[in-house]
């Protein structure tokens, strides 16, 4: 089979498709034909070697996909030959099949397409686990989504809006940004290019919830958004922190959190995948049943080929990318 192979820790852009032996299920797992696979900024930072999680040398990036079924191994009763499935795995989706436990394989409902199954994935179990589980969100209580134009911030407003949060407010930089988000569900958008934004997020929040603030920020950017929305939170609000896609790790400021009775939380996804992963197939499955119902839809932004992998990690890399992108592994 042919997959995107890493020898060495290296920029993305020395990073080169292989042809490599095709994996087998073990007791417990299943192996699944990839049809599609998501690009999610985390890729970059595995294939480079600054996540958290270093796989073993040499592996195939990427974090989830979606596709058919075409070997289970003993024990698999719940998944057979020809299932759609999506699946979520530390790594290995950029190939053209995956070996995977069938605990972390999720069965699509009829009719939806692959590429929507896949989007549903990282992003929005993150924000899913983000709002509901670390935030504890309330209908009608304020949500602001940072970087709300990329995959995990769209992923929290739209999720926020479906969970009956109100109103939903959209960090983004730039006009077109902007239209996208009032597009996806936010009743209103902030610009983080504010040359003020220290103490223009603040006002901005407040006018927008009648002085009241935001109860819940949900932050995959850190840096200077991070620092201004913490002083644009109402009284026991809270903050997610899911990543720090701006490149600035932020610094907290302790009494800052006793004076305002606010919390600052930690959000590491995977460890829910791997500690509890009936909890995240019963978050899938609720996610599967928004989108059936109208109320989230994922936007793709571009569907590119494998082999064109390196241009996708680049749009991302860049802050090009509006949504997601798909790479196009196998027809389905």
């Amino acid at each position: 089979m042919k997959a995107v192979t890493v020898h060495a820790f290296a920029p993305f852009e020395t990073v080169g498709i292989e042809e490599v032996a095709d994996p087998v299920a073990g007791p417990g797992e299943v192996v699944v034909d990839v049809v599609v696979a998501e690009v999610n900024y985390p890729d970059i930072m595995v294939i480079e070697g600054n996540y958290q999680f270093k796989p073993p040398l040499p592996f195939s990036p990427g974090k989830a996909a979606a596709g058919r079924v075409s070997a289970v191994g003993a024990g698999v009763e719940a998944l057979a030959p020809g299932d759609a499935v999506a699946l979520q795995v530390e790594y290995g989706a950029y190939a053209e099949k995956i070996k995977v436990r069938a605990e972390n394989c999720f069965r699509m409902p009829p009719g939806m397409p692959f590429d929507k199954a896949a989007a549903l994935g990282l992003a929005y179990q993150t924000a899913w686990f983000a709002l509901r589980d670390r935030a504890g969100l309330q209908p009608g209580e304020a949500v602001l989504a940072l970087g709300a134009s990329g995959g995990v911030g769209m992923a929290s407003l739209q999720l926020a809006k479906a969970l009956g949060a109100k109103p939903v407010i959209a960090g983004v930089r730039g006009a077109a940004n902007a239209g996208l988000a009032l597009r996806w569900g936010a009743d209103h958008v902030i610009d983080l290019a504010d040359p003020d934004l220290h103490d223009a997020l603040r006002a901005r929040v407040l006018d927008m919830t009648g002085g009241h603030g935001a109860d819940i920020v949900v932050d995959p950017v850190g840096g200077d958004a991070h620092a201004a929305s913490l002083r644009a939170l109402a009284w026991c609000g809270r903050v997610v922190i899911v990543g720090f896609a701006s490149g600035q790790v932020p610094a907290i400021k302790a009494n800052y959190l006793l004076v305002k009775n606010i919390a600052v939380i930690g959000l590491q996804w995977s460890d829910y995948r791997d500690r509890t992963p009936a909890r995240v197939a019963a978050a899938q499955r609720e996610l599967f049943a928004l989108y059936q119902q109208g109320r989230i839809d994922p936007h793709i932004s571009s569907r590119l080929p494998l082999g064109r992998f390196v241009e996708g990690l680049r749009t991302l890399r860049d802050g090009k990318v509006q949504g997601k992108v798909i790479l196009e592994v196998q027809p389905s």
